[in-house]
């Protein structure tokens, strides 16, 4: 079962660097640094955004509108952050 859970604790590490590269990749086609109309940029783009989205789309529901500014993957990056070090220890914990 500790198996297990340090190989979810590892998706999860996986997760925030995946979220980490979303946003970092929006600044730079927002800038206009990376063309969004390369293929290869439009298909790591919508990769990208297909692992994401399902996560970050109801937290931009619940979140009240602040204009140009998405916090949504701050917050789902404490999701992760608490997830990680609050539950799966204690769920270690319990199990040990």
């Amino acid at each position: 079962m500790l198996e297990l859970l340090s190989f979810i604790s590892y998706l999860i590490t996986l997760y925030t660097y995946i979220v980490i590269a979303v946003v970092i990749v929006s600044w730079l086609m927002a800038f206009g640094v990376i063309n969004a109309y390369n293929p290869m940029v439009r298909s790591i783009w919508q990769a990208l955004n297909a692992v994401t989205e399902p996560l970050l789309a109801p937290i931009r529901n619940i979140m009240p509108n602040l204009g140009g500014i998405d916090i949504s993957p701050v917050i789902l990056l404490l999701a992760c952050y608490f997830i990680q070090s609050v539950l799966l220890p204690n769920i270690a914990k319990a199990v040990a």
